[in-house]
Order: C-alpha cells, then structure tokens, then sequence
C-alpha cells in the first residue's frame, strides 16, 4: 500500500486578495513545526511541495527533520486564478469555490485538475505533499466521486491521508478542519 500525506500549507501572512505569493506568517511557521513533529517520524519520506512560497516554507520544516530538500512540482499548485488582479481573484475565487466541476466557470481549470491528479496517481512509494486548500479538495472529491469544488475545510498544516491499495486511491482519512476564511 502507498501513503501520501497532503498537508495544507501553513498560515499565510497575506490573503487570496492581498499577495500573490505570500509567506507564512509567525503563525503558519508554528503550524508548519508541529506538522514536522507529527509527519518527521514517518520519514525521511519523498516530499513535493507546490513552488508557492507558503508551501515551499511549510515543506521546510520536514526538510530540516529529515536533510533532504523537497522537488517542487507545479502541478500540486494553487489553482490559477484567470486574472493577477487582487479584487477580481477574491471575486473569481469566491464564485468558483461554491460550485462544481461541470460548471462553465470550472472548464477552464480541467486542464489544471487533470495534471493534478496525474501528480498524485503517479506516486509509488509513500510521500509528502505540501499543497493548498483547493488542490486538496480537488484530490479528495475526485476519489470521493464528489464533483464540488470544495467538500471540506482542510485547516493550515492539517493532514490528509489517502492510500492506494490495489492500484486504486482511496481517502484514509480526511485532515482537521475548521472553519475559516480561505480568502
């Protein structure tokens, strides 16, 4: 059986409509420790990290654990925003997270969630992943078979397990959630 652990980045210093690649706060580099803490025992582990700056940060605290740097692979990206204007991307994100996969607004990020999935379905031994909130959603509600963008609320740093046994990824075991503001 494979393991991958998908960890959602860190507390961010700066929001969706704020920064288009903002560090962890104090906060998120707390978060990322105490994720080190829990995950460092399993390893040293494969570990990807999206190359936004907030998970490169959080994948840092296992890299430490562990003395092995991360590869950093675009396709567990956050989803592309069609625009770099911080108001539109609140509005675009804000519309596109309540919905599904088959509405017209979500045809435009097929490609972007097929390359995703293809990262994941392409791991063969147990791995880390330092991702973000919708990526995760992405994952989970695909081997769910649930089309929503977002089925449920990963908190920062939190855990998600998904194993493949048989050739087939199933959710293990969904990370913490909370309710929060993602933008």
């Amino acid at each position: 059986m494979t393991t991958i652990y998908l960890v959602r980045h860190g507390k961010a210093a700066a929001a969706f409509d704020e920064d288009l690649d903002p560090p962890l706060d104090k906060t998120g580099t707390r978060q990322a420790l105490a994720m080190a803490d829990v995950l460092g025992p399993k390893g040293p582990l494969p570990l990807v990290a999206s190359p936004m700056r907030r998970c490169r940060e959080t994948a840092a605290a296992l890299e430490h654990v562990w003395g092995s740097p991360a590869r950093i692979d675009p396709r567990v990206s956050e989803v592309p925003s069609p625009s770099e204007n911080l108001t539109e991307r609140r509005e675009w994100l804000t519309g596109m997270m309540g919905g599904t996969w088959s509405d017209p607004a979500a045809l435009d990020l097929l490609d972007w969630r097929n390359d995703l999935l293809a990262a994941i379905d392409e791991i063969e031994s147990d791995t880390v992943i330092s991702s973000h909130f919708v990526a995760i959603n992405t994952i989970v509600g695909a081997l769910n078979g649930d089309q929503r963008v977002i089925s449920f609320r990963p908190d920062n740093c939190s855990i998600t397990r998904i194993e493949k046994a048989d050739g087939k990824w199933r959710v293990a075991e969904l990370g913490r959630e909370v309710e929060t503001e993602v933008l």
